[in-house]
């Protein structure tokens, strides 16, 4: 099984997106993100988003049964039953005895080669985004979704597989409170990945997680802490998505506020060791053009510091996204219901924080391979200032930092890739690339999920617009460019997006500056 990750690169203005070559078709194959292809039956293909549009729970072990109302065996009649909630959506139309409807996708076999259509936006569900049912789709990544195909034995069984609970407790309003069976932790088990332990006991919740690793100052246990995280969320052995709840702090007004738990609280900054040389951002002494095994490697070991900001950044969102997303969509209303997030957005944001902790890895080994260290040369916070700035709204946050300085990434990183290449370091440019077409996901993921904020808000926002005011709001200068257009395409921005965009903050965000800092470098 494998799957082909896509990404929005602007919209078409017709009712329905162009056709799309996919791949050879093969039986048993599943593309997905965002169509997830189902087996095929004498040579007829059928195509259906990933995710389930009841809470967004990936669709990848989905049954296909015979309809109720057809028992004859015609794939025609055929359904889809999501494992989490078995709500089932036909195949040919995506329809569901639910009353909500899945996205298909017509599909056409030319010279062997498997095309897709996206569908008109009058075929999606009220909580899926209008915008993405016209907008063009490219290939973005492929990868692995599983290592094994496992046989099935029935529905119950997939379902068992699968951690229900985190969507159920996902949209509860007193999940913070929720008494849920933990299953059972291996406790001494080793990651085969890691040489260290996981924590004894494991966190409850992923928000948990989250702040863990964020309170972890060594970065080789944040790098770890990630992949235990990541484990346990997708296993099951993480069944709660946690973050707090509304609480009425004034019941004569009836006025309320966000409660968290000590153990789910986000640090305002993460710790870094003591052994650390910090200076201030633009001070960290000049890196040269690469020309040098000095210069580059003082490049890596600027990389493979934004890279552990990175591993943060992205928990840090996990942490702080159900309380912001509260807060967005209750605006001034005391009554407004809770709003929560999407199973899926924090998938992508786990993956996004492996992948950041892959990133580190790989970076520090590098340095390793050349003589050198993490923490030989000194390093900036900058990238966490902008994080504190943006840590008051969802919008903010993911303008900031995925669609301005994750894209500022997408445009310098060609740049560093042939400094290497010139070089003649080939080791290091098979790094940085990989690097490279990972980040363009993360931006991806940011486009993705500022757009499902402005689509489901009411009434709905321009997600353009959106972004360009909270650059306004909490950049300082002019977005600099050239910008990389083309693989800020594949990430779904155009350039409506960044052209022509100044910020207007006067300040930053700053703190004191610790003992073992060094100003001036």
């Amino acid at each position: 099984m494998a799957e082909d990750r896509y990404s929005e690169a602007g919209s078409s203005s017709g009712a329905a997106g162009p056709w799309l070559k996919v791949a050879p078709p093969s039986a048993g194959e599943t593309v997905t993100s965002p169509p997830s292809s189902n087996v095929p039956s004498d040579d007829t293909y059928y195509c259906m988003e990933a995710t389930c549009p009841h809470l967004g729970a990936p669709l990848e072990n989905a049954t296909i049964e015979a309809s109720d109302a057809d028992f004859h065996g015609d794939i025609e009649d055929m359904v889809v039953v999501c494992p989490w909630h078995e709500y089932d959506f036909s195949l040919r139309t995506g329809e569901s005895s639910h009353g909500i409807s899945a996205c298909v996708y017509s599909c056409q076999v030319r010279n062997d080669i498997l095309f897709i259509q996206p569908p008109k936006p009058s075929n999606l569900s009220a909580d899926q985004d209008v915008h993405s049912a016209t907008a063009r789709w490219e290939l973005v990544e492929l990868r692995p979704v599983s290592e094994a195909s496992p046989a099935v034995a029935s529905r119950q069984d997939a379902a068992q597989s699968l951690h229900l609970q985190a969507s159920q407790l996902s949209i509860a309003p007193n999940l913070a409170d929720a008494d849920v069976e933990q299953a059972p932790s291996s406790g001494k088990e080793q990651d085969a990945e890691s040489p260290l332990e996981p924590p004894s006991p494991a966190p409850k919740t992923l928000v948990e997680w989250a702040v863990l690793v964020l309170s972890t100052s060594d970065p080789v246990k944040k790098v770890a802490y990630t992949r235990f995280a990541a484990k346990a969320f997708r296993s099951g052995e993480c069944k709660v998505i946690g973050g707090g709840r509304w609480n009425i702090s004034d019941p004569s007004s009836g006025r309320r506020e966000w409660i968290t738990k000590p153990q789910e609280t986000a640090p305002e900054r993460p710790p870094r060791t003591k052994e650390e040389v910090r200076v201030r951002p633009g001070q960290e002494g000049k890196r040269g053009r690469g020309g040098t095994e000095k210069s580059r490697i003082a490049i890596l070991h600027s990389l493979a510091n934004i890279e552990q900001w990175a591993i943060d950044l992205a928990w840090d969102i996990i942490a702080r996204a159900p309380q912001l997303c509260a807060q967005f969509f209750a605006g001034e209303d005391e009554d407004a219901p809770t709003r929560k997030m999407p199973l899926q957005f924090f998938s992508d944001f786990v993956k996004v924080a492996e992948d950041e902790a892959k990133h580190f890895s790989l970076l520090t080994k590098r340095l390793e391979e050349m003589g050198s260290y993490f923490g030989a040369l000194p390093v900036h916070h900058g990238l966490w200032d902008s994080a504190m700035e943006t840590a008051h709204s969802l919008t903010a946050r993911l303008s900031i930092i995925h669609l301005v300085h994750e894209a500022r990434g997408l445009d310098v990183n060609p740049t560093t890739i042939k400094k290497f290449e010139n070089a003649g370091d080939p080791e290091s440019v098979d790094t940085l690339t990989v690097i490279h077409l990972d980040e363009i996901t993360h931006v991806s993921a940011g486009h993705r999920w500022m757009t499902w904020l402005c689509s489901n808000a009411e009434p709905p926002l321009d997600p353009v617009q959106v972004f360009r005011q909270e650059v306004r709001n909490n950049f300082i200068g002019r977005l600099k460019g050239p910008f990389n257009a083309e693989d800020r395409r594949k990430a779904g921005l155009d350039k409506e997006w960044y052209d022509d965009l100044v910020g207007e903050k006067e300040r930053t965000y700053t703190m004191g500056v610790r003992r073992n800092e060094v100003p001036g470098g």
